[in-house]
């Protein structure tokens, strides 16, 4: 093990499914394309809300920074980990783990706010229709996106900052996947009980405390929803609101399991598979759940998808047409000759 001053470990080895080896081919498959699905995915709606005008409405903006957070959050993890399932043993330096812990800490906070911020944009719209668009004006969205980025920054900056001020003198090994704040704290060779009391009220704050906002607003939602006379307009209603909830149960479900107690009595293997759900199955999921859940943004995928082969046709007749003006002038020139 490397050390400097001898106390401070400057790399580690994440040791990822070690204990399985015969295993790792087979899911470093799986992993890989699921990353790429989530990729292309996100990326399809982010490019299908910027092209069409009518999705211009904080719904669906909220949408976008939301698959801008998991493009982002699958970037921080997926390409490290994938590393890591190649090999048997890996190793990121120090300032690499710190970078990794920073980012997912980043976009894991800015997606809780976000999803925060899209349950009162859902309330709004639902309970207060006639005056929607002004609770919701475009000064409003941009305070709430801007307020949920700006908090994840401060979350990732806090708490990466406090965990690698510790000394890191003993094991260097980390029986992760990746570098996430619980696994990385068993390494710490000083009383990490302060953290602790700060992690707790941490979740509490960015995690349970919007969590439980969202079930009111939903709770106020599900009350004005059966108030509706009219049957469709309950069915579409409940169809906007299903995928949010789908997206909060998941990501806050698993995220209270992991930061609650940093240093858990969970198993290695149990503390790994909660982490997959998240950073695997809710980046590729949102996606999924929100287009194929609702008409306008199926009409949108449409359009893009329809963009996407007019230019491609455009492009290919160019080639075709440049194809043959060189054989036609190559023809030319031979009989001339």
């Amino acid at each position: 093990m490397k050390r400097q001053n001898q106390s401070s470990v400057v790399e580690f080895i994440l040791l990822g499914f070690s204990d399985f080896p015969e295993l790792q081919e087979e899911i470093f498959g799986v992993f890989l394309v699921i990353y790429l699905v989530t990729l292309m995915g996100n990326a399809t709606i982010i490019g299908a809300i910027l092209l069409e005008q009518t999705l211009h409405i904080p719904m669906y903006l909220f949408l976008q920074n939301l698959s801008v957070v998991e493009v982002s959050f699958s970037a921080a993890i997926m390409p490290e980990m994938l590393v890591v399932l190649s090999f048997e043993r890996t190793t990121i330096s120090f300032a690499g783990c710190f970078a990794q812990m920073y980012f997912i800490l980043l976009f894991g906070g800015t997606e809780c706010f976000l999803l925060g911020a899209m349950a009162y944009d859902r309330f709004a719209a639902i309970c207060c229709p006639l005056t929607y668009p002004m609770i919701m004006n475009k000064r409003v969205f941009v305070k709430l996106v801007m307020f949920s980025w700006v908090s994840g920054i401060m979350v990732a900056t806090l708490q990466t900052t406090w965990v690698f001020s510790f000394p890191f003198c003993g094991p260097n090994e980390i029986n992760h996947l990746f570098c996430e704040t619980p696994p990385v704290l068993e390494l710490v060779c000083a009383d990490t009980s302060l953290f602790e009391i700060y992690a707790f009220t941490g979740t509490i704050l960015i995690i349970l405390l919007p969590f439980l906002l969202i079930l009111l607003s939903y709770l106020r939602i599900l009350f004005a929803i059966l108030k509706m006379p009219s049957t469709t307009g309950r069915q579409k209603a409940f169809s906007t609101c299903a995928s949010h909830i789908t997206s909060v149960t998941l990501l806050y479900g698993t995220a209270s399991v992991t930061y609650l107690q940093p240093k858990s009595s969970y198993s290695p293997a149990t503390k790994k598979l909660i982490s997959l759900a998240y950073a695997l199955l809710i980046p590729l999921l949102n996606p999924l759940i929100y287009s194929l859940r609702n008409k306008e943004m199926k009409r949108a995928l449409v359009k893009l998808c329809q963009r996407v082969v007019v230019l491609h046709t455009v492009v290919l007749v160019q080639k075709l047409y440049d194809i043959c003006s060189l054989l036609k002038r190559t023809t030319f020139e031979f009989c001339k000759c």
